[in-house]
C-alpha cells in the first residue's frame, strides 16, 4: 500500500500555488534541490508526473491538476489531527496596506487556511500609518506596508509604481488648476503627499476637486471624469487610463513595500513566509 509523505505533498501544493520551484523553496525555508527531490519521490510513489517544468514556466500536468484538491484535503486532515495535540492554538494577526491586498493574495490566504485550518488568521486592511501604529501597540504580529518616511528596519518585498490616472473623457487646460481627487488628510496617506509634492515641485497649479475617505470613493470620482488622481498601477480599476504623458505631468516616484514582523512561533513564521513569498510573486507578475 502506497503511503504519502506530508512534507512531499506540502511541497507539491506550494509549487502548484506559486508556480515556481524557487519561490516554493523560499516559502518553505528549503532549497530548490530539496524541493525537486521531494517532488520527484512523490511522483514516483504516485506513478505519475504532477508538475510540468520548462526553463520559462512551471505548471500542473493533467494528473497534477486532478491530484491538487485531494492534496489540499490530505494536508488539512493532517493539520486537524495534529491540532488535537497542540498545546495552544497558533495565531497570526497580519495587516496589509490596502494597495497590496490583491485578489490573487486573497486566494492564497484561503488556500493557506484550507491546508492549516487550526491556524487562526486575523487579517486587517488599512493605511500604512494605521497599521504601523497597531503593530507598535502589539495588536498585529506583522504588517506589509509602505516604507514612506519610516527609518525602522524592514524586509523589502516589492516596489509600487505610480501614474496619473483619469477617465478617457477627462480634459485639462494648462491655464486652469489641475482638478485632483485626493484622500482626506485624516487618512495620512502617502499617495496624497506624493501627488501634491510632485505637482508643487513642477510648478503646476492644482485644486482639491474631490476628497474621499477611502479608495472606493476616490475611484468613483475619477471614473466619472470629474478629476485625476495619482494611483499605484496595481490598484487601478478597469476603465481608467494613464494620462501623465498626454497631459505633460511629471513622473511620480515609486515606493517600497516592506514587511515588519515581531518574533513569531514556527508555524506562524512559516505561514507568514508563505504569504510574503506569494505576495512577491504576484507583485512581480503585475509589473
Amino acid at each position: 500500500m502506497t503511503t504519502l509523505d506530508v512534507d512531499a505533498v506540502r511541497t507539491f501544493v506550494m509549487v502548484a500555488d506559486l508556480q515556481s520551484f524557487t519561490r516554493a523553496a523560499e516559502a518553505l525555508g528549503s532549497t530548490q534541490a530539496t524541493i525537486s527531490v521531494k517532488l520527484r519521490r512523490l511522483e514516483e510513489k504516485l506513478g505519475a508526473r504532477l508538475i510540468e517544468r520548462t526553463p520559462r514556466r512551471v505548471s500542473l500536468s493533467q494528473k497534477g491538476a486532478v491530484f491538487l484538491p485531494s492534496a489540499r484535503e490530505f494536508l488539512a486532515a493532517h493539520e486537524r489531527a495534529m491540532a488535537e495535540f497542540a498545546e495552544a492554538p497558533c495565531r497570526l494577526a497580519l495587516g496589509f496596506v490596502d494597495h497590496v491586498a490583491s485578489p490573487e493574495l486573497s486566494i492564497l490566504i484561503a488556500q493557506l487556511h484550507a491546508c492549516d485550518p487550526s491556524l487562526t488568521l486575523n487579517l486587517r486592511i488599512d493605511t500604512s500609518s494605521v497599521l504601523k501604529d497597531a503593530f507598535d501597540r502589539g495588536e498585529l504580529d506583522a504588517v506589509i506596508v509602505h516604507r514612506e518616511g519610516d527609518s525602522r528596519p524592514g524586509r523589502t518585498l516589492s516596489r509600487n509604481h505610480y501614474g496619473w490616472f483619469a477617465a478617457p473623457s477627462f480634459e485639462w487646460s494648462r491655464d486652469t488648476p489641475l482638478r485632483l481627487a485626493l484622500l482626506s488628510t485624516v487618512c495620512n496617506c502617502p499617495d496624497r503627499v506624493r501627488a501634491i509634492e510632485t505637482l508643487d515641485k513642477a510648478g503646476i497649479a492644482w485644486e482639491e476637486a474631490f476628497v474621499g475617505g477611502g479608495g472606493a470613493a476616490l475611484n468613483i470620482a475619477v471614473s466619472a471624469g470629474f478629476a485625476i488622481s495619482a494611483m499605484a498601477h496595481c490598484v487601478v480599476p478597469p476603465g481608467l487610463v494613464e494620462v501623465g504623458s498626454k497631459l505633460g505631468l511629471p513622473p511620480l516616484d515609486p515606493s517600497e513595500v516592506v514587511l515588519h514582523s515581531h518574533t513569531l512561533s514556527q508555524r506562524a513564521r512559516e505561514a507568514l513566509n508563505t504569504l510574503t513569498t506569494a505576495f512577491r510573486k504576484y507583485s512581480l507578475d503585475a509589473v
